[in-house]
């Protein structure tokens, strides 16, 4: 038997992270991807893109394509180009700044419009970051629950600086791994999941 027949065929996932400028999307992003965090603010232009390959139980070998939208695209005319076909989508917001939280609908009504002639969105999960600053919160638990909840969106605290919960909002089996259960036939945990970064 050649390589070829032994290697499992390998799926693609794209998850896209988006929000206003300074909320930490780069941040989540290179902190899953690379185990890292970088202290200095650097702006994403346009879009970046992070990559990880995870396994699956049953052998499902998946490239995790990450693409993180800068702030600025909001209203852009390359937005909807960026969202199209994803699997996933992460509405990330700074929990000590309100107007971050405030502009997710916006955020939210850009991903809606693309996916107007569709009868099912994307995964979608609203993610308050910097939890590690809870002291300095202007956002209530609250407000982000009842948000999501009346949105359809799974629900998630995260920092990117101390790692907590970041794995959990990419590899949720309610994510982007919902929508993939029936093609693959083998249910997701977090726990189950192997990630492999490149």
């Amino acid at each position: 038997m050649s390589d070829s027949e032994d290697e499992a065929p390998e799926r693609q996932l794209k998850i896209i992270i988006m929000g206003d400028g300074a909320s930490g999307k780069t941040s989540l992003a290179t902190r899953y991807s690379q185990e890292q965090f970088g202290k200095q603010y650097k702006q994403t232009v346009g879009l970046d893109f992070f990559l990880k390959r995870i396994i699956l139980p049953g052998n499902i070998h998946v490239s995790l394509q990450v693409w993180d939208i800068g702030g600025q695209t909001l209203g852009g005319k390359m937005l909807d180009k960026y969202v199209y076909g994803s699997h996933g989508i992460l509405l990330v917001y700074d929990i000590t700044n309100h107007s971050s939280f405030e502009n997710v609908d916006d955020w939210y009504s850009s991903v809606k419009k693309v996916f107007d002639n569709q009868t099912k969105l994307p995964h979608i999960a609203l993610v308050g970051n910097k939890c590690d600053l809870e002291h300095m919160r202007t956002v209530k638990t609250e407000k982000h629950q009842k948000y999501a909840t009346d949105h359809s969106m799974s629900s998630h605290f995260v920092s990117a600086k101390t790692g907590d919960s970041v794995s959990h909002i990419f590899q949720c089996p309610h994510c982007y791994m919902k929508r993939q259960t029936a093609m693959t036939g083998h249910a997701c945990s977090v726990s189950s999941l192997r990630g492999v970064s490149v």
